[in-house]
């Protein structure tokens, strides 16, 4: 499921494209007196994602920005919707906003569909993986980038949407290719401020293709599953926000 807000500047001002852990921030005060006020704190899997503000560009006193939050958590959608329900004007950062609608729209996907990042898909190969995939280095971990194998980065992100559905539902289904068509469009660094400290997230932009997924539900389900929690690592800040293209679309710009 996935938020859809509706929103209308407040105030001029220029567009920050490190916006996220601003935006990690607004969610997070969303949750404050609700059981969900401990994923502040929570360690490992957080089953959460959002667009940045499109669109992209400086701010002016009334123009009309959207904002999408995702997960695969009923309770956690409804209680960012009846807390929002309850405001009329949000601050984001700086930025202030007001609220001028607030929709609850299901990620269902159609039987042949093209899936886009809204958001650059990050991914860590950890040092165990290293000679799997032929890569030297003497880092604990690398940031797929183009110079390693395209197996590399489908393996790592379809073994990151097992381990999240299996820790969601608390069960154990076993890995199954879930990509068929991928086409890789380019690669992006984002930096990240954290505890006033900068830090480079190295990213990727991809689309994916899909055939026939009514013929095969359990990969639907897991697809499903996955844009709602974010594709890849680092959702919680915002990465590997993923939108069908021909839902309502986030967008990116290096």
């Amino acid at each position: 499921m996935r938020i859809l807000l509706e929103l209308s500047s407040q105030c001029n001002a220029a567009y920050e494209l490190s916006y996220h852990t601003k935006l990690q921030g607004f969610v997070y005060n969303l949750l404050r007196k609700s059981p969900y006020c401990i994923f502040h704190d929570k360690k490992g899997y957080k089953f959460f994602c959002f667009s940045n503000i499109f669109p992209i560009g400086d701010f002016k006193e009334g123009d009309k920005r959207r904002l999408l939050i995702s997960s695969p958590d009923v309770g956690f959608i409804k209680t960012l919707q009846e807390n929002l329900n309850q405001k009329e004007v949000i601050h984001i950062g700086e930025l202030s906003f007001k609220i001028e609608s607030v929709k609850v729209l299901q990620s269902k996907l159609r039987n042949n569909v093209r899936i886009i990042t809204a958001t650059p898909i990050i991914i860590r190969i950890p040092k165990a993986n290293y000679e799997r995939y032929g890569i030297k280095s003497d880092k604990e971990y690398v940031f797929w980038q183009p110079e390693y194998s395209f197996e590399a980065f489908i393996k790592q992100l379809e073994e990151n949407i097992f381990k999240k559905y299996n820790e969601f539902y608390g069960q154990k289904i076993e890995e199954f290719p879930v990509f068929e068509i991928f086409n890789f469009k380019k690669t992006t660094v984002s930096h990240v401020l954290l505890d006033r400290n900068e830090y480079k997230f190295f990213g990727s932009i991809w689309e994916f293709i899909f055939n026939g997924l009514k013929y095969d539900r359990k990969r639907k389900e897991i697809l499903e599953f996955a844009i709602d929690c974010g594709f890849g690592e680092r959702n919680t800040f915002g990465f590997g926000f993923m939108n069908p293209i021909n839902g309502v679309a986030g967008c990116y710009t290096k």
